[in-house]
């Protein structure tokens, strides 16, 4: 696992700001649950809620790096 550094998990915790705001605040509607799902595995997957966290800021730092790309 690679290791988180702050400016990661900053820009990390501000995507999922805009992706929270993109999709209005709703983040228990189908789609977020069925990513739930896929990524800890509806609650079968015993992991805390720190795992969690620092999982979901990972996705964030991830989805920056991959926006940063596509803009060149």
């Amino acid at each position: 696992m690679q290791r988180l550094t702050l400016l990661d998990a900053m820009r990390g915790t501000m995507c999922l700001a805009r992706i929270a705001l993109q999709s209005r605040g709703r983040i228990r509607s189908r789609y977020w649950q069925w990513r739930d799902e896929t990524a800890f595995g509806n609650g079968r997957w015993p992991v805390s809620r720190a795992q969690r966290v620092r999982a979901l800021i990972e996705y964030g730092a991830w989805v920056w790096r991959m926006r940063a790309l596509t803009r060149g």
